[in-house]
Protein backbone atom coordinates (compact mmCIF):
# COMPACT_ATOMS: atom_id res chain seq x y z
CA UNK A 1 0.00 0.00 0.00
CA UNK A 2 2.66 2.16 0.95
CA UNK A 3 4.10 1.59 -2.76
CA UNK A 4 1.35 2.29 -4.47
CA UNK A 5 0.84 5.31 -2.57
CA UNK A 6 4.31 6.37 -3.60
CA UNK A 7 3.82 5.60 -7.32
CA UNK A 8 0.74 7.70 -6.80
CA UNK A 9 2.18 10.60 -5.70
CA UNK A 10 5.07 10.41 -8.04
CA UNK A 11 2.75 10.40 -10.86
CA UNK A 12 0.98 13.50 -9.45
CA UNK A 13 3.21 15.50 -8.97
CA UNK A 14 4.62 14.64 -13.02
CA UNK A 15 1.45 15.65 -14.24
CA UNK A 16 1.31 18.48 -12.67
CA UNK A 17 4.84 19.92 -13.79
CA UNK A 18 4.18 19.01 -17.27
CA UNK A 19 1.03 20.79 -16.90
CA UNK A 20 2.73 24.09 -15.70
CA UNK A 21 6.04 24.33 -17.48
CA UNK A 22 5.12 23.03 -20.75
CA UNK A 23 3.47 25.45 -23.67
CA UNK A 24 1.35 23.26 -25.56
CA UNK A 25 -1.71 25.66 -26.60
CA UNK A 26 -3.28 21.75 -26.75
CA UNK A 27 -3.09 20.65 -23.30
CA UNK A 28 -1.58 17.90 -24.20
CA UNK A 29 -4.59 16.72 -26.74
CA UNK A 30 -3.85 13.87 -29.12
CA UNK A 31 -2.71 15.66 -32.43
CA UNK A 32 -1.37 14.44 -35.62
CA UNK A 33 0.91 16.25 -38.52
CA UNK A 34 0.91 16.18 -41.37
CA UNK A 35 3.70 17.27 -44.30
CA UNK A 36 1.77 19.58 -47.00
CA UNK A 37 4.32 20.35 -50.12
CA UNK A 38 3.78 23.03 -52.54
CA UNK A 39 2.98 21.80 -56.42
CA UNK A 40 5.49 21.18 -58.71
CA UNK A 41 4.99 22.88 -61.88
CA UNK A 42 4.73 20.24 -63.74
CA UNK A 43 1.09 19.55 -61.30
CA UNK A 44 -2.36 19.89 -63.05
CA UNK A 45 -3.45 23.55 -61.91
CA UNK A 46 -6.27 23.71 -60.11
CA UNK A 47 -9.67 24.70 -61.69
CA UNK A 48 -10.62 28.37 -61.88
CA UNK A 49 -12.29 30.08 -59.26
CA UNK A 50 -15.39 32.12 -60.05
CA UNK A 51 -18.61 31.33 -61.80
CA UNK A 52 -17.20 30.90 -65.32
CA UNK A 53 -16.35 27.09 -66.84
CA UNK A 54 -13.88 25.03 -65.08
CA UNK A 55 -10.30 24.84 -67.01
CA UNK A 56 -10.29 21.45 -67.18
CA UNK A 57 -12.09 20.31 -70.39
CA UNK A 58 -15.50 18.07 -69.52
CA UNK A 59 -15.46 14.87 -68.54
CA UNK A 60 -12.08 14.31 -67.80
CA UNK A 61 -11.03 14.18 -63.96
CA UNK A 62 -8.19 14.58 -61.52
CA UNK A 63 -6.21 11.49 -61.08
CA UNK A 64 -2.68 10.32 -60.05
CA UNK A 65 -1.06 8.47 -62.54
CA UNK A 66 2.21 7.23 -63.65
CA UNK A 67 3.98 9.32 -66.08
CA UNK A 68 2.59 8.59 -70.14
CA UNK A 69 4.44 7.64 -73.02
CA UNK A 70 4.24 10.94 -75.38
CA UNK A 71 0.20 10.94 -77.04
CA UNK A 72 0.38 10.67 -81.21
CA UNK A 73 0.49 14.21 -82.00
CA UNK A 74 2.42 15.20 -79.03
CA UNK A 75 6.22 16.45 -79.33
CA UNK A 76 8.93 14.00 -78.32
CA UNK A 77 12.98 13.82 -78.15
CA UNK A 78 14.65 11.08 -79.46
CA UNK A 79 18.53 10.93 -79.27
CA UNK A 80 20.13 9.85 -83.41
CA UNK A 81 23.40 8.67 -83.45
CA UNK A 82 25.29 9.80 -86.22
CA UNK A 83 26.86 7.04 -88.42
CA UNK A 84 29.39 8.68 -89.68
CA UNK A 85 30.57 10.01 -86.60
CA UNK A 86 29.54 8.77 -83.49
CA UNK A 87 28.08 12.01 -82.27
CA UNK A 88 24.55 12.03 -80.55
CA UNK A 89 21.77 14.57 -81.35
CA UNK A 90 18.60 14.98 -79.83
CA UNK A 91 15.99 15.04 -82.22
CA UNK A 92 12.60 16.79 -81.33
CA UNK A 93 9.81 14.86 -83.38
CA UNK A 94 6.07 14.80 -83.09
CA UNK A 95 3.40 12.32 -83.89
CA UNK A 96 5.72 9.25 -83.25
CA UNK A 97 2.94 6.50 -83.78
CA UNK A 98 0.44 8.56 -85.46
CA UNK A 99 0.95 6.26 -88.45
CA UNK A 100 -0.51 3.60 -86.50
CA UNK A 101 -3.07 5.25 -83.96
CA UNK A 102 -4.73 7.01 -86.98
CA UNK A 103 -4.76 10.31 -84.98
CA UNK A 104 -4.18 14.25 -85.80
CA UNK A 105 0.08 15.22 -85.62
CA UNK A 106 1.24 18.21 -84.83
CA UNK A 107 0.20 21.78 -86.27
CA UNK A 108 0.96 22.25 -89.71
CA UNK A 109 4.44 24.24 -90.40
CA UNK A 110 4.73 27.73 -92.05
CA UNK A 111 5.83 27.55 -95.82
CA UNK A 112 9.32 27.68 -96.70
CA UNK A 113 10.32 30.47 -98.67
CA UNK A 114 10.57 30.13 -102.21
CA UNK A 115 7.87 27.59 -102.24
CA UNK A 116 5.21 27.75 -104.64
CA UNK A 117 1.77 27.53 -102.83
CA UNK A 118 0.52 25.58 -105.99
CA UNK A 119 2.95 22.75 -105.77
CA UNK A 120 1.50 21.98 -101.83
CA UNK A 121 -1.52 20.18 -100.41
CA UNK A 122 -2.79 20.07 -96.83
CA UNK A 123 -2.23 16.20 -95.37
CA UNK A 124 -3.06 15.35 -91.33
CA UNK A 125 0.67 15.82 -91.03
CA UNK A 126 0.96 19.63 -93.09
CA UNK A 127 1.90 20.46 -96.19
CA UNK A 128 3.17 18.19 -99.25
CA UNK A 129 4.32 18.07 -102.67
CA UNK A 130 1.99 17.64 -105.22
CA UNK A 131 2.13 18.05 -109.11
CA UNK A 132 -0.53 21.05 -110.34
CA UNK A 133 -1.00 23.06 -113.57
CA UNK A 134 1.98 21.29 -115.47
CA UNK A 135 4.30 22.43 -112.97
CA UNK A 136 6.23 19.51 -110.94
CA UNK A 137 8.59 19.68 -107.90
CA UNK A 138 11.14 17.80 -109.53
CA UNK A 139 11.30 20.86 -112.48
CA UNK A 140 10.72 23.53 -110.48
CA UNK A 141 12.81 22.78 -107.54
CA UNK A 142 15.69 21.34 -109.77
CA UNK A 143 19.07 24.01 -109.51
CA UNK A 144 20.11 25.63 -112.26
CA UNK A 145 22.82 24.29 -114.79
CA UNK A 146 23.56 24.58 -118.28
CA UNK A 147 22.19 21.39 -119.42
CA UNK A 148 23.29 22.48 -122.90
CA UNK A 149 27.04 21.59 -122.31
CA UNK A 150 25.91 18.97 -119.78
CA UNK A 151 24.72 16.83 -122.36
CA UNK A 152 27.96 17.27 -124.76
CA UNK A 153 30.78 16.99 -121.95
CA UNK A 154 31.01 14.22 -118.87
CA UNK A 155 29.36 14.73 -115.96
CA UNK A 156 29.72 14.57 -111.99
CA UNK A 157 27.27 14.93 -109.60
CA UNK A 158 27.69 14.85 -105.74
CA UNK A 159 24.69 14.09 -103.04
CA UNK A 160 25.94 15.05 -99.67
CA UNK A 161 23.11 12.97 -97.56
CA UNK A 162 22.55 12.40 -93.46
CA UNK A 163 21.92 16.30 -93.48
CA UNK A 164 19.65 17.88 -90.92
CA UNK A 165 20.12 15.91 -87.81
CA UNK A 166 23.41 17.90 -86.67
CA UNK A 167 22.82 21.72 -87.60
CA UNK A 168 26.97 22.26 -87.40
CA UNK A 169 27.88 19.55 -90.19
CA UNK A 170 24.78 20.87 -92.05
CA UNK A 171 26.25 24.02 -91.80
CA UNK A 172 29.37 23.16 -92.83
CA UNK A 173 28.09 21.19 -95.89
CA UNK A 174 25.58 24.10 -97.35
CA UNK A 175 28.32 27.08 -96.50
CA UNK A 176 31.76 25.18 -98.00
CA UNK A 177 30.51 22.72 -100.91
CA UNK A 178 29.59 24.71 -104.31
CA UNK A 179 25.90 25.01 -105.28
CA UNK A 180 26.04 21.92 -108.16
CA UNK A 181 26.54 19.64 -104.80
CA UNK A 182 22.96 18.12 -104.09
CA UNK A 183 22.08 17.98 -100.44
CA UNK A 184 19.88 15.26 -99.01
CA UNK A 185 17.84 15.80 -95.80
CA UNK A 186 16.76 13.19 -93.20
CA UNK A 187 13.32 14.15 -91.55
CA UNK A 188 14.82 14.25 -88.48
CA UNK A 189 16.11 17.14 -86.49
CA UNK A 190 14.84 19.69 -84.75
CA UNK A 191 14.16 21.98 -87.76
CA UNK A 192 14.93 20.58 -90.29
CA UNK A 193 12.65 22.92 -93.07
CA UNK A 194 15.04 25.60 -91.83
CA UNK A 195 18.72 24.32 -92.88
CA UNK A 196 17.08 23.24 -95.99
CA UNK A 197 15.42 26.49 -96.91
CA UNK A 198 19.01 27.61 -95.87
CA UNK A 199 20.30 25.27 -98.36
CA UNK A 200 18.38 26.18 -100.97
CA UNK A 201 19.23 29.66 -99.92
CA UNK A 202 22.67 29.02 -101.24
CA UNK A 203 21.30 27.51 -104.57
CA UNK A 204 21.97 23.93 -103.49
CA UNK A 205 19.21 21.18 -104.83
CA UNK A 206 17.97 19.75 -102.09
CA UNK A 207 16.32 15.87 -102.25
CA UNK A 208 14.32 14.23 -99.14
CA UNK A 209 16.00 10.91 -97.68
CA UNK A 210 13.18 8.32 -96.70
CA UNK A 211 14.28 6.10 -93.95
CA UNK A 212 13.05 2.55 -95.34
CA UNK A 213 13.52 -1.16 -93.54
CA UNK A 214 17.26 -2.45 -93.90
CA UNK A 215 17.74 -6.66 -93.62
CA UNK A 216 19.09 -6.08 -90.03
CA UNK A 217 16.19 -4.21 -88.99
CA UNK A 218 15.23 -3.55 -85.85
CA UNK A 219 18.74 -3.99 -84.51
CA UNK A 220 20.20 -1.10 -86.73
CA UNK A 221 17.01 0.95 -87.20
CA UNK A 222 16.72 3.62 -89.11
CA UNK A 223 14.21 6.24 -87.09
CA UNK A 224 10.82 6.76 -86.24
CA UNK A 225 8.24 6.05 -88.76
CA UNK A 226 10.44 3.95 -90.75
CA UNK A 227 8.99 2.09 -93.86
CA UNK A 228 8.67 -1.44 -93.29
CA UNK A 229 8.09 -4.67 -95.35
CA UNK A 230 5.84 -6.08 -92.78
CA UNK A 231 3.15 -3.18 -92.64
CA UNK A 232 0.52 -2.73 -95.30
CA UNK A 233 0.21 -0.25 -98.11
CA UNK A 234 -1.68 2.25 -96.64
CA UNK A 235 0.67 2.04 -93.97
CA UNK A 236 3.80 2.68 -95.21
CA UNK A 237 1.61 5.84 -97.11
CA UNK A 238 0.72 7.48 -94.23
CA UNK A 239 4.35 7.22 -92.75
CA UNK A 240 5.51 8.49 -95.75
CA UNK A 241 3.29 11.39 -95.77
CA UNK A 242 4.68 12.38 -92.37
CA UNK A 243 8.18 12.07 -94.06
CA UNK A 244 6.96 14.40 -96.76
CA UNK A 245 5.45 16.96 -94.50
CA UNK A 246 8.81 17.75 -93.03
CA UNK A 247 10.27 20.39 -95.28
CA UNK A 248 9.52 21.84 -98.54
CA UNK A 249 11.04 22.52 -101.74
CA UNK A 250 12.69 19.43 -102.60
CA UNK A 251 13.19 17.85 -106.04
CA UNK A 252 12.85 14.36 -105.16
CA UNK A 253 13.20 11.42 -103.09
CA UNK A 254 15.66 8.85 -102.18
CA UNK A 255 16.24 5.91 -99.54
CA UNK A 256 17.97 6.25 -95.83
CA UNK A 257 19.15 2.64 -95.87
CA UNK A 258 16.58 0.28 -96.85
CA UNK A 259 17.94 -2.33 -98.22
CA UNK A 260 15.56 -4.86 -97.66
CA UNK A 261 13.00 -2.82 -98.55
CA UNK A 262 13.93 -0.92 -102.20
CA UNK A 263 14.16 -4.56 -102.89
CA UNK A 264 10.84 -6.01 -101.74
CA UNK A 265 8.65 -5.51 -104.92
CA UNK A 266 4.75 -5.31 -102.96
CA UNK A 267 6.28 -3.00 -100.64
CA UNK A 268 8.30 -0.57 -102.82
CA UNK A 269 5.95 0.22 -105.97
CA UNK A 270 3.56 1.73 -104.33
CA UNK A 271 6.19 4.53 -102.90
CA UNK A 272 7.97 4.84 -106.35
CA UNK A 273 3.86 5.38 -108.10
CA UNK A 274 3.25 7.80 -105.19
CA UNK A 275 6.23 9.68 -105.68
CA UNK A 276 5.70 9.76 -109.37
CA UNK A 277 1.81 10.83 -109.05
CA UNK A 278 3.47 13.87 -106.89
CA UNK A 279 6.02 15.27 -109.54
CA UNK A 280 9.30 13.73 -108.10
CA UNK A 281 12.53 12.31 -108.77
CA UNK A 282 13.39 9.12 -106.86
CA UNK A 283 17.53 8.45 -106.45
CA UNK A 284 18.19 5.06 -105.29
CA UNK A 285 21.88 5.43 -103.53
CA UNK A 286 23.16 2.07 -104.70
CA UNK A 287 23.83 0.51 -101.87
CA UNK A 288 21.06 -2.57 -102.35
CA UNK A 289 22.67 -4.16 -105.45
CA UNK A 290 19.25 -6.03 -105.43
CA UNK A 291 17.23 -2.89 -105.45
CA UNK A 292 13.43 -2.76 -107.63
CA UNK A 293 13.72 0.97 -107.95
CA UNK A 294 15.16 1.56 -111.30
CA UNK A 295 12.74 -1.09 -113.55
CA UNK A 296 9.59 0.68 -110.77
CA UNK A 297 11.04 4.34 -111.82
CA UNK A 298 11.16 3.32 -115.73
CA UNK A 299 7.26 1.67 -115.64
CA UNK A 300 6.23 5.38 -114.04
CA UNK A 301 8.27 7.49 -116.95
CA UNK A 302 9.75 9.34 -113.93
CA UNK A 303 13.07 10.67 -113.65
CA UNK A 304 15.47 8.33 -111.78
CA UNK A 305 19.55 8.38 -110.39
CA UNK A 306 21.73 5.63 -108.97
CA UNK A 307 24.50 6.57 -107.16
CA UNK A 308 27.58 4.71 -108.29
CA UNK A 309 30.81 5.22 -105.86
CA UNK A 310 30.42 5.29 -102.29
CA UNK A 311 33.10 8.06 -101.52
CA UNK A 312 34.09 8.26 -97.83
CA UNK A 313 33.02 4.29 -97.14
CA UNK A 314 36.63 4.44 -95.65
CA UNK A 315 36.90 8.02 -94.52
CA UNK A 316 40.85 9.50 -94.72
CA UNK A 317 41.84 11.84 -97.40
CA UNK A 318 43.99 8.69 -99.20
CA UNK A 319 40.89 6.52 -99.31
CA UNK A 320 38.48 9.43 -100.77
CA UNK A 321 40.57 10.62 -103.36
CA UNK A 322 41.04 7.47 -104.75
CA UNK A 323 37.04 7.39 -104.55
CA UNK A 324 36.96 10.63 -106.33
CA UNK A 325 39.56 9.61 -109.11
CA UNK A 326 37.55 6.09 -109.90
CA UNK A 327 34.22 8.66 -109.83
CA UNK A 328 35.91 10.53 -112.68
CA UNK A 329 37.54 8.12 -114.64
CA UNK A 330 33.40 6.21 -114.69
CA UNK A 331 32.02 10.12 -116.41
CA UNK A 332 34.94 9.71 -118.58
CA UNK A 333 33.58 6.33 -119.57
CA UNK A 334 30.19 6.15 -119.45
CA UNK A 335 29.44 9.99 -119.65
CA UNK A 336 27.52 9.85 -116.52
CA UNK A 337 28.62 9.28 -112.90
CA UNK A 338 26.89 9.93 -109.48
CA UNK A 339 29.27 9.84 -106.33
CA UNK A 340 27.49 9.48 -102.80
CA UNK A 341 28.95 10.49 -99.57
CA UNK A 342 28.36 12.02 -95.79
CA UNK A 343 29.12 15.00 -94.33
CA UNK A 344 32.20 14.34 -93.00
CA UNK A 345 34.57 17.24 -92.36
CA UNK A 346 37.41 15.17 -94.57
CA UNK A 347 34.57 14.41 -96.74
CA UNK A 348 33.96 17.97 -97.48
CA UNK A 349 37.43 19.08 -97.37
CA UNK A 350 38.55 16.41 -99.97
CA UNK A 351 35.37 17.17 -102.13
CA UNK A 352 35.91 20.29 -102.09
CA UNK A 353 39.12 20.36 -103.41
CA UNK A 354 38.95 17.86 -105.66
CA UNK A 355 35.21 19.92 -107.51
CA UNK A 356 37.88 23.29 -107.94
CA UNK A 357 40.00 21.65 -110.73
CA UNK A 358 37.51 19.46 -112.31
CA UNK A 359 36.27 21.47 -115.08
CA UNK A 360 40.06 21.85 -115.67
CA UNK A 361 40.36 18.46 -116.51
CA UNK A 362 37.18 18.30 -119.08
CA UNK A 363 34.64 17.08 -116.68
CA UNK A 364 31.17 19.61 -115.45
CA UNK A 365 30.21 19.44 -111.64
CA UNK A 366 26.58 19.19 -112.23
CA UNK A 367 23.43 18.72 -109.54
CA UNK A 368 21.63 15.40 -109.52
CA UNK A 369 18.87 16.55 -111.21
CA UNK A 370 20.54 17.67 -114.15
CA UNK A 371 22.37 13.87 -114.48
CA UNK A 372 19.24 12.20 -113.86
CA UNK A 373 17.61 14.26 -116.86
CA UNK A 374 20.93 13.29 -119.22
CA UNK A 375 20.45 9.65 -117.98
CA UNK A 376 16.74 9.63 -119.00
CA UNK A 377 17.42 11.24 -122.51
CA UNK A 378 20.30 9.17 -123.19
Amino acid sequence: MQLLAVLLGLFLLTFAGFAIFNKDPLGGEPMTRIAIRAPDATDEKPAASGHGSESKPEGKHETKEAPKQAAPGEQKTITMIDGSTGARHDVVIGGGDAADKGEAANATPSVMAGINPKLLEKSRYGMIPVAADGLKPFNVYAADADRAKAAKMPVVAIVIGGLGVGAAKTTDAIMKLPPAVTLAFTPYGADPGKLAERARAQHHEIFLQIPMEPYDFPDNDPGPQTLLTSLSPDQNMDRLYWHLSRMQGYAGLTNFMGARFIATEPAMQPIIREAAKRGLGFFDDGSSPRSIAPQAAANQAMPFGKGDIPIDVVPTPTEIDRALNKLEATARERGIAVGTASALPVSIERIGAWTKTLGDRGILLVPLTTAMLKSKSS
